[in-house]
């Protein structure tokens, strides 16, 4: 099966696929998207696709007449017709080389943030090979700060250096040793920095059969001559549906944790893993008792200063990236009420518990005072981040939500 550690993104997939089968591939392709969306499982993927196709043509059966029209996947003429998938009769849909599968195959390459492991080193991406076979077997949608963290980075900095340049520029100058091309992925080239002008001229004449795939999800932090070199391809996020299908099945969360934290994700997987580790917590549950106690009124008024104490005392406990987690949701379902109140409660696909709290949400609160809210919790997220005080922050923030919603004062009217 193609691409079998990607998550959705069948649009995409089927795009590269058609690249390969209809001889449009660039030497250079630049993968954009963000964090979560895939983007070194889609690189590292389709690079061991393009490895599975074998040299030798007594590997494998020759592909039907005309299938490739007499040029190689790049669209460049070839003696004869390129060969079918190892394993295959037609290259297409089939099992890849597993030597590929264990990122072990001698012409499929990886580049990626690396640093010295003692004072003096030159490092390249093979020192680290073996840690980052086992972080990609870990994480295939960790982020690159996951990686450094992983090797041990503390507080250092990551770059993909001159020498790791050089190394790439001697491998791919090397005929290949199994498969009829040699491929390079690049994760995270936004580490090259002003390095990347050593690969220039390598990118824009690349030796025989050579595919470069770069994955960023900084793409303003690239230099514009390697963009110019490369056929861009924009990666979207994760559709609500994809990930929380991709939480059941793959994580074993229950369908209604996975709608929840689906909904907070945004598009990004790595996130809603990571959330889903700390997901002890029932955050509509937390998010109920913190606004009754903030938006008591008439006689049980007085009763919300314990309630606000004990709400404040237990949230404060969670940590940081719990806390964050907590107000993503609420942020997320304050979104929602806007959507709903805009588009109508049919249009709009809300687990039930949630679409309830939206629907109650418009009920006493208006557009004004839930972009409001909206901004509160953005700037308590920030500060969050910069290790601000748990409970200072939430007794604050639960006063400005009632000057927001019950006194009226801390808004924009609409």
């Amino acid at each position: 099966m193609l691409f079998p550690d990607v998550i959705g993104q069948v649009e995409t997939k089927q795009r590269l696929k058609d690249l390969v089968d209809n001889n449009r591939l660039s030497h250079a392709l630049l993968l954009v998207g963000k964090e979560g969306s895939g983007l070194l499982p889609l690189a590292i993927n389709f690079g061991q696709y393009v490895v599975s196709f074998p040299a030798d043509k007594s590997a494998a059966a020759q592909p039907a007449p005309d299938l490739f029209g007499g040029t190689d996947l790049f669209g460049e003429p070839v003696a004869a017709a390129p060969l079918a998938l190892q394993g295959e009769g037609q290259g297409g849909e089939g099992s890849v080389d597993p030597q590929a599968t264990l990122l072990m195959h001698p012409d499929l390459h990886f580049s990626y943030p690396v640093l010295p492991k003692k004072s003096g080193d030159k490092p390249v991406s093979t020192d680290y090979i073996s840690e980052f076979r086992e972080f990609y077997k870990m994480m295939p949608y960790g982020s690159g700060f996951d990686w450094l963290q992983f090797i041990n980075a503390e507080n250092r900095q990551g770059n993909i250096t001159s020498e790791e340049c050089n190394d790439i520029i001697h491998k791919l100058s090397l005929k290949t040793f199994r498969a009829r091309y040699k491929v390079l992925v690049m994760w995270l080239p936004e580490y090259l920095g002003r390095e990347g002008n050593k690969l220039l001229k390598l990118i824009e004449e690349p030796p025989p059969d050579t595919l470069f795939i770069l994955a960023t999800e900084s793409e303003n932090d690239i230099l514009p001559t390697i963009i110019s070199r490369c056929q861009v391809i924009r990666v979207p996020p994760l559709t609500d549906a994809e990930i929380e299908k991709a939480l059941v099945e793959r994580c074993g969360a229950s369908p209604e944790t996975a709608q929840q934290l689906a909904l907070v994700s945004e598009g990004n997987y790595n996130e809603a893993q990571q959330l889903l580790q700390h997901n002890e917590d029932d955050l509509n549950g937390l998010l109920r008792d913190w606004l009754n106690a903030a938006l008591l009124r008439g006689a049980k008024a007085f009763e919300r200063f314990d309630k606000q104490a004990a709400f404040v005392n237990q949230v404060s406990t969670l940590g940081r990236e719990r806390q964050k987690q907590f107000l993503r949701y609420f942020l997320q379902l304050v979104e929602q009420s806007i959507r709903l109140r805009l588009i109508g409660e049919e249009k709009l696909n809300l687990p039930p518990t949630e679409k309830d709290f939206a629907l109650r949400l418009n009920k006493f609160s208006g557009l004004g005072q839930q972009k409001a809210i909206a901004d509160e919790l953005e700037n308590a997220i920030y500060y969050i981040e910069r290790n601000a005080n748990a409970k200072m922050l939430f007794h604050a923030l639960t006063l400005k939500l009632r000057g927001i919603v019950v006194d009226k004062t801390i808004f924009l009217t609409q």
